[in-house]
């Protein structure tokens, strides 16, 4: 039957409201809980288990708390990669600009802020010596090895190469876009992107942050370079993130090669001792040619002196017979 509108609905009987407000209490934590999660990092579990039930959150592999407002530090996102689960993963055929990595990914050593330790052995016999990004810096040795220190990537050269079918970019819209992409998706500060340049196929992203130069709370560029790669490569680390989304101008940005160039603050320190076999035939090759070289043209130039003498005595001999007058 129809109501009128100025009839009012009877009210629930009081075992039912109780029952929807019990309900309603039970359904609240419960979404709270299932919205805990970390916003800057997707390789982590959280769980509403703070003071005061906030949502903490802790990286896979290392258990370290990070924090969600900020990206998470290159070592601790390495050693959860090294940890997560290899289940079910499809093999793929690397692109044939890929570039092969013998040292690769590994487990490594976090200090308790989360940064790489200078001295890396990946729980084994053998250990080197890294920078601040995590690249080897020396050669390997045995656990004698000292790494007196830290050194810091001051200086990070990301080399892009568009694909066959990308279109030219506007330049300037290009170092914009760049830039509102580092300062908003990774935080990193604009004074810490010297510069973008840009020749079709080439984009280059230069970052340079001495440690003088930061802030407590500024996001360290060897942090954002290794987000940006691996947003590059299709392995974003945020949630519901595949890849870079970027476009300039309503042109997407397709990439199609990716290198990372790390300058220290100090150089390397690698000896010649452990040469690879290609670089060692190289210079032998190199060594032989110039050393055949040098007998050739010596060999040249004794025949060319010995022809000089003997014309010369001739001569001589000649001017000898000839009568005086």
């Amino acid at each position: 039957m129809a109501r009128g509108p100025g009839l009012a609905l009877p009210a629930p009987p009081l075992p039912l409201l109780l029952l929807l407000l019990l309900l309603a209490a039970l359904a609240g934590p419960a979404a709270a809980q299932h919205n805990c999660t970390c916003p800057t990092n997707k390789m982590t579990v959280c769980a509403r288990d703070g003071p005061g039930g906030r949502c903490r959150c802790r990286a896979l592999g290392s258990g370290f708390e990070v924090d969600c407002s900020t990206l998470t530090s290159k070592c601790l996102l390495l050693k959860a990669r090294v940890s997560a689960p290899k289940a079910g993963r499809a093999l793929v055929r690397p692109s044939e600009h890929a570039l092969l990595d013998n040292d690769g990914l590994y487990d490594p050593d976090c200090d308790p802020d989360g940064r790489f330790k200078a001295r890396q052995c990946n729980q084994t016999a053998v250990c080197w010596c890294v920078n601040s990004v995590g690249v080897r810096r020396t050669d390997k040795g045995d656990l004698s090895l000292r790494c007196d220190e830290l050194v810091r990537t001051h200086h990070i050269l990301i080399d892009l190469h568009q694909g066959p079918a990308a279109r030219a970019l506007d330049r300037a819209e290009l170092d914009a876009e760049l830039r509102r992409l580092f300062r908003e998706r990774y935080r990193l500060h604009p004074r810490f992107v010297a510069a973008v340049h840009y020749e079709q196929p080439t984009i280059q992203i230069e970052l340079q942050q001495n440690a003088s130069q930061m802030a407590p709370g500024d996001v360290d560029i060897a942090d954002a370079a290794y987000y940006f790669e691996r947003d590059v490569k299709g392995e974003s680390l945020f949630p519901g993130r595949r890849g870079l989304d970027v476009r300039v101008h309503g042109e997407p940005l397709l990439v199609e090669r990716t290198l990372i160039y790390y300058l220290d603050e100090k150089p390397p320190q690698f000896s010649m001792k452990r040469l690879t076999a290609g670089l060692v035939a190289v210079i032998v090759v190199v060594v032989v040619s110039l050393v055949a070289g040098v007998a050739v043209l010596v060999v040249s130039n004794r025949r060319k002196s010995g022809k000089y003498k003997k014309v010369e005595i001739k001569e001589l001999g000649e001017l000898r017979k000839e009568p005086s007058v």
